[in-house]
């Protein structure tokens, strides 16, 4: 199993931040691995709603039907599988004076003979996890407008 947490403060205020998060489709924006996530099912987002993420790592492509598990007004978790993986992408949010401190950890557990790659995959990983961190305020802010200064 590989884990990798990023820590973020977001200019935005966690009841705007958590509902944009909460449509995994939006990984496009900020997730460097994430080539295309289309929702799959239909209605209001809510515990159940399912997405198909296509991903690139180390020049493979890789689909996953990801899941959304938990939605709090201060957490989301998507759970994704497919038959080599289960990725958890779990975020915690915290406001901060207006702001949001949103605490990201993903968990890649690989089933089968893949499980013998993950320690040499970790150090990978985390550059995703800097993409993530780079990538993600930027795109909460280019979708929910310029922070206040």
């Amino acid at each position: 199993m590989i884990e990798v947490e990023r820590v973020m403060t977001l200019d935005h205020a966690l009841a705007d931040v958590v509902p944009f998060l909460a449509d995994f489709s939006r990984t496009e924006m900020w997730d460097p691995g994430t080539v295309s996530c289309a929702r799959v099912d239909d209605g209001a987002l809510a515990v159940g709603a399912e997405w198909d993420n296509l991903s690139e790592f180390r020049g493979r492509r890789t689909s996953l039907r990801y899941r959304l598990d938990r939605f709090d007004a201060d957490r989301l978790t998507f759970v994704g599988h497919n038959k080599t993986a289960t990725s958890t992408d779990d975020m915690r949010f915290e406001e901060v004076g207006g702001r949001t401190r949103l605490t990201y950890r993903a968990r890649i557990e690989f089933h089968g003979l893949a499980r013998l790659a993950a320690p040499l995959l970790k150090q990978e990983f985390e550059r995703l996890g800097d993409g993530v961190a780079d990538r993600l305020p930027k795109s909460v802010d280019h979708a929910l407008g310029a922070p206040p200064l």
